[in-house]
């Protein structure tokens, strides 16, 4: 029967097993082959002692090129110096695609590699297990929203990708030929989430692209990405902020049940954050900017250099920045009603690193018009999202969760580009 190689175990001794996957390493002893196959689970060692095997089949194991795909059957034997404690020794070995040599990519790492090297062939680098262990995880954290946010009442939706307005105004926008009419791929799926709240679905979330025209080129940043949105009535900026650190703790929980195997792969020890999250100010941030010399004016954003020097006072832990100046937010943020020049927004950080953004939203029609106009934008261009509040919108808020930064913070990736099978930046449009 055919068995994965993590499920080798006691009750396989001295019973034949069926094996598939990539030859990882042949080591060739003169009467010894070591053939170390690896599949998606893990490694196992097929040892062919000569006198033990046919000649047929040692043959075949001297001649293996690395990277090949093969199929073992074999009988299971313990071994305790072999990975998992279990050779195989095989009756046949079958060679279901030889692999060319030499390979463009070391796959057993022994010879590092540059980044823009592992991903011109990232097919090589993502058999890597270290790889491999990233993107189960990443399954497993997405498995883990999913499940969090439907326990809570959200309904799954997606929405249009193809838009033919900005969200927010502004220019980093993607624009694309849309038969006769003009049309931009959507750098997010707010407007349409706050429709829905319009409609009565009170609670929604969404997994699902979204794009950036944006010419960063640094670690942090991607032209496409994945978002996990939600929108939430009948709340304000509070209320789905406890949704977030909440989600955020359920999903290191699960990982660490769900993913210990693969932790191991990358070598990770990880610990689940406390709650609550601690809160801190947008004038807090300046004021211990301002002490180490990194002055801010009151209304812009806040820089990276000033991020490091907050992520240096607290440490490398979650953490929320909340009431912004108003003008620095979008223009459905909602401002306090006592304080106006402030808005009932906030950011998610972990350590320098922003993970998420929200806000409870203005939810009155008036209000949003003119919070539009100040931001010099055309209500008109808007004129499908305002009608939804024109007759009977509730208070909401949400957030969006940047699914790549999520997991480069949880596994400590020193790059955004390996959260992502194939990324895409300012210069890599291939593979």
């Amino acid at each position: 029967m055919r068995k994965w190689t993590s499920e080798i175990g006691e009750e396989d001794v001295g019973r034949e097993v069926t094996l598939y996957g990539w030859v990882h390493e042949v080591r060739d002893l003169g009467g010894l082959v070591f053939i170390v196959l690896r599949d998606r689970e893990g490694f196992i060692q097929v040892t062919l002692p000569k006198k033990k095997v046919s000649q047929e089949v040692f043959q075949i194991a001297k001649r293996l090129k690395r990277e090949s795909v093969i199929k073992v059957v074999g009988v299971v034997k313990r071994e305790p110096k072999a990975p998992q404690g279990y050779e195989v020794i095989p009756v046949s070995i079958e060679v279901l695609n030889e692999a060319e040599v030499p390979l463009p990519l070391e796959v057993t790492e022994k010879v590092p590699a540059e980044l823009d090297t592992r991903l011109d062939h990232r097919f090589l680098d993502l058999r890597k297990p270290r790889i491999q262990a990233i993107f189960r995880i990443r399954h497993q954290m997405l498995q883990s929203v999913r499940a969090f946010l439907c326990e809570r009442g959200f309904i799954e939706v997606h929405t249009p990708k193809i838009v033919s307005t900005a969200t927010e105004g502004g220019t980093e926008l993607f624009p694309i030929s849309y038969f006769e009419k003009e049309a931009f791929l959507n750098q997010s799926p707010q407007l349409y989430k706050q429709i829905l709240m319009s409609a009565g679905f009170e609670r929604v979330f969404e997994i699902g692209p979204i794009f950036r025209a944006e010419e960063h080129n640094t670690t942090r940043h991607l032209n496409e990405a994945i978002s996990i949105d939600i929108e939430m009535s009948f709340t304000d900026h509070n209320g789905v902020m406890k949704v977030l650190e909440n989600l955020i703790v359920r999903v290191y929980e699960d990982v660490l049940e769900n993913c210990e195997r693969y932790l191991e792969w990358l070598n990770l020890k990880l610990e689940v954050p406390s709650l609550p999250f601690e809160r801190i100010t947008y004038d807090e941030v300046l004021e211990i900017a301002k002490k180490r010399g990194e002055e801010i004016p009151w209304g812009e954003d806040i820089p990276t250099p000033a991020l490091r020097i907050l992520a240096e006072e607290i440490g490398d832990v979650h953490y929320f920045i909340v009431d912004w100046p108003t003008e620095c937010k979008p223009f459905y943020a909602m401002p306090y009603e006592d304080k106006p020049e402030v808005c009932k927004s906030f950011d998610l950080m972990k350590g320098a690193l922003e993970l998420a953004s929200g806000t409870q939203r203005i939810h009155k029609y008036d209000m949003l018009v003119e919070s539009i106009r100040s931001k010099g934008l055309n209500p008109e261009s808007f004129e499908f999202y305002l009608e939804a509040f024109r007759y009977g919108m509730p208070p909401h808020a949400g957030w969006g969760l940047g699914a790549e930064r999520f997991l480069m913070s949880m596994l400590n990736l020193k790059n955004i580009r390996e959260a992502v099978l194939f990324p895409r930046d300012r210069h890599r449009l291939l593979p």
